[in-house]
């Protein structure tokens, strides 16, 4: 999958999650989805959003059939690298240690958790 390019807003990453949780989906389910209703307002809002995250190349819209479907074109773990390289370019210059170190010494990471990411420096 592509690795993210653009900036994504909070409301634009609701949506990747409800497609990342199940698709692809038409416009009118995912406002379903978004907003609990199938309302024209609704589906237009969700289409403007469609559109602003096709131009990001963030999501693929299959036209086979007359209503179009949905789908990413990124990963979960793609947007969360780019969200964090991001904070990390903002706070710290780039680097990602301050991140890290945070996480482990607060304990938010699980064993299994720690245990990869000591995998994943060793292979460094």
């Amino acid at each position: 999958m592509a690795a993210p390019k653009a900036f994504i807003t909070d409301t634009e990453l609701v949506l990747l999650k409800v497609l990342w949780s199940d698709q692809p989906l038409t416009a009118r389910e995912i406002a379903s989805r978004l907003y609990g209703e199938e309302s024209a307002s609704a589906i237009g809002t969700v289409q403007k959003l469609i559109q602003r995250l096709e131009e990001k190349e963030l999501v693929l819209r299959d036209r086979r059939e007359p209503v179009h479907r949905f789908s990413t074109r990124v990963t979960r773990d793609a947007v969360a690298g780019m969200q964090l390289q991001e904070l990390a370019a903002k706070l710290s210059d780039g680097s990602l240690s301050p991140f890290i170190m945070h996480m482990v010494q607060a304990e938010r990471l699980s064993p299994i958790e720690k245990q990869a990411l000591r995998r994943l420096l060793e292979e460094q």
